[in-house]
């Protein structure tokens, strides 16, 4: 039987200064002995802040570093978004960082026009699929959240990961998207909140959580801590045998 233990870690971050949110994420993680995968905010090393070329260069560097050695010490996977520089251009891109070096990327598709994003980031155009202990991982980012089409499951993954700064008073759609998500894409779900105020006065009250296959919330929290979780592969097989409704989805893509 195939098993994954994660660990989220929500928390307040801040605001637009690397160094002090990479020494925060390391003080929290001190105490997560065993896991398989760390799974981290939206831009945990900056906030969600509209200055990519002031940070992109720093955040990219420093993070995916500590990324790397954080990955390497408790060989687990780690996951989580970051400004990024790349070619000219700035993306809010997530990692995906194995213990055994691999690292593979995700630039964020939907950019929060309502909050400049697509005005400072180029948005990236293909989906990342992960392998990983047995197990078919989609991550995505935050207001990728909104748009079904592109979270699909035409691919059989087992897994939908969301890392987000989704404010609290949007907290009604966030808690409705995601069981909805899981529900028709017949998958496991992780989300990934930050909790705080952030510089523009925005506040964040977590609601980070774990959905079933079903759309049952099996785990839940809104406070300040890092949560440790099992999820067993079998319960997803059987039910997608039980009730085979991936067989009869629509045959489309984007283009």
């Amino acid at each position: 039987m195939q098993h994954l233990n994660f660990t989220v870690v929500q928390t307040h971050l801040y605001w637009e200064d690397v160094d002090a949110n990479l020494a925060h994420f390391s003080m929290k993680l001190e105490a997560i002995a065993q896991t398989d995968l760390i799974i981290l905010p939206e831009m945990f090393s900056t906030g969600f802040s509209m200055k990519p070329e002031k940070l992109a260069s720093e955040s990219r560097d420093k993070t995916l570093d500590w990324m790397k050695a954080v990955s390497k010490e408790k060989q687990a996977a780690v996951t989580g978004s970051f400004m990024n520089e790349e070619d000219g251009k700035y993306y809010n891109t997530l990692a995906f960082v194995k213990p055994d070096g691999d690292i593979s990327f995700y630039h964020k598709r939907h950019l929060f026009t309502p909050g400049d994003e697509a005005r400072h980031y180029s948005k990236g155009n293909e989906r990342l699929i992960v392998e990983y202990k047995g197990w078919k991982i989609c991550p995505l980012i935050c207001y990728d959240l909104r748009f079904p089409v592109f979270s699909r499951n035409n691919v059989g993954y087992d897994l939908l990961i969301y890392v987000a700064n989704w404010p609290e008073k949007r907290n009604y759609a966030w808690q409705q998207l995601l069981k909805a998500r899981a529900i028709e894409n017949q998958c496991y779900l992780i989300a990934c909140n930050r909790i705080g105020e952030d510089g523009t006065g925005m506040n964040h009250i977590g609601n980070s959580c774990i959905v079933n296959f079903m759309g049952e919330e099996i785990g839940f929290s809104n406070e300040d801590q890092c949560y440790s979780f099992n999820l067993s592969k079998q319960p997803l097989d059987d039910f997608r045998k039980q009730f085979p409704v991936l067989d009869d989805r629509d045959d489309f893509k984007l283009v």
